[in-house]
């Protein structure tokens, strides 16, 4: 019952990282790892699936915002808006594959989602994107602390 609660705090950890509040599933997936080295996949697994499903509310973030954004209370100006679109179409659907970057990653997801893009495409690179870091990290952590 303890892994399943463990996976699940990490899962929910991971998820509300993602949005745009604050918060940082790095260091509690490490943590649990380190614990628990026999349970490193059902965890990254937990925490990859977690912070993609938390790109995905603001992708769908992004789908709402976007019939607002001339409205005065509107969290994003169009100006901003604009400038944020005009940075991704520079570099395309395949930045998304760098949507864990820490503070832009987020508001990358939101973007995505103010243009319209396509929700597998989105879903996929988002998902590949956030497993990459997490390997990586882990492998970085691994070579550093040799658990």
């Amino acid at each position: 019952m303890e892994t399943v609660t463990t996976h699940g705090v990490l899962f929910l950890v991971s998820m509300l990282a993602a949005t745009v509040l604050p918060g940082s599933s790095e260091s509690a997936l490490l943590a649990l790892i380190t614990r628990e080295p026999r349970q490193a996949i059902t965890l990254t697994a937990a925490a990859t699936v977690g912070n993609t499903l938390g790109a995905i509310i603001n992708w769908y973030f992004g789908r709402w915002l976007l019939h607002y954004a001339d409205r005065r209370w509107s969290p994003a100006t169009p100006r901003q808006l604009q400038k944020a679109s005009g940075l991704f179409r520079r570099y395309g659907v395949w930045s998304l594959l760098f949507s864990w970057v820490p503070i832009v990653g987020d508001p990358l997801t939101v973007i995505a989602g103010v243009l319209k893009v396509p929700f597998v495409p989105f879903a996929v690179l988002t998902a590949l994107g956030k497993l990459a870091r997490y390997l990586l990290l882990i492998g970085a952590w691994r070579a550093l602390v040799g658990f």
